[in-house]
Formats: C-alpha cells, sequence, structure tokens
C-alpha cells in the first residue's frame, strides 16, 4: 500500500502543537530551499535545530552532527536531503522520540515513511512545511 500524506486538518494539528523542528540537511547558503525555509518557520515561533555535520552554526544557532545529539525533544524532523538518504535519517528520527517525520517537497521514501509510521511517528511527505503553513494561515 502507498503512503498518502495525512490530511489537511492533520498537518494544521501538527504545525500548531510543535515547538522544535530539527532540520536535517540545513545550508547556510541563503539560496537553498534549506535555509530560508527553516528561517521562516523560525520567524513563525518554532526552534530550529540545525542538523548537518559539515557546518559549524546557522545564523548564531550550534549545527548538530545527527539528530540524536539535539540536547531537546524534537517535535519535527524536517528532512532536506536526498530520497535516497533518507532511511537512516528516519531511524535516527525514531531513535530520538521525535513525532513527526517530514520529507520535504520532491523527497519521496516509500520505505521510511513506512519504518516510520509502524514505529508510531506521523509522516508527511514530498510536502514543504513553509508552504503548508502559510496556506494554513499560522503566522504570528
Amino acid at each position: 500500500m502507498l503512503f498518502q500524506n495525512p490530511p489537511t486538518s492533520q498537518i494544521r494539528s501538527i504545525l500548531l502543537q510543535a515547538k522544535t523542528i530539527a532540520v536535517v540537511g540545513i545550508s547556510e547558503r541563503e539560496d537553498r530551499a534549506s535555509n530560508y525555509v527553516s528561517d521562516y518557520m523560525q520567524s513563525q515561533g518554532y526552534k530550529i535545530y540545525p542538523v548537518n555535520p559539515n557546518i559549524e552554526e546557522w545564523f548564531g544557532s550550534k549545527s548538530y552532527d545527527s539528530i540524536e545529539d539535539v540536547p531537546d525533544k524534537i517535535d519535527i524532523v524536517d528532512v532536506f536531503r536526498r530520497s535516497a538518504s533518507v532511511m537512516p535519517v528516519a531511524e535516527d528520527a525514531v531513535a530520538s522520540g521525535a513525532k513527526v517525520l517530514w520529507l520535504q517537497q520532491g523527497i519521496v521514501n516509500q520505505e521510511a515513511a513506512t519504518f516510520a509510521l509502524d514505529r508510531g511517528l506521523e509522516v508527511v511527505m514530498d510536502s514543504c512545511i513553509m508552504v503548508e503553513h502559510k496556506s494554513m494561515k499560522l503566522g504570528l
């Protein structure tokens, strides 16, 4: 059975309840989606935890090597990685106790989605968290 995203009402609930977002694959480059999407979400009151072993920090916030290194409870793991690289991220999201695995627009991995769902996480796939947030008019 192919994965289907939760209904709009459930995505709205996810965004309203979440406080922390670990962004896997975040970039310091301003022209990268991971950068401006994270900047937007931070401007809307979410605590962003950058996860990228190749950078020291993201706009003054310490960058972590993995989700499990983040020193806070994570609500959403927002993934900006190639589809083929998602399974280890899903495993880390489960191990960290995150509530939601969110695969950004263009990122599809049925195996990782099923893995996370089977272990109690909510999953949103092939969807931009910023676009969803804006479309629901949840802004501050």
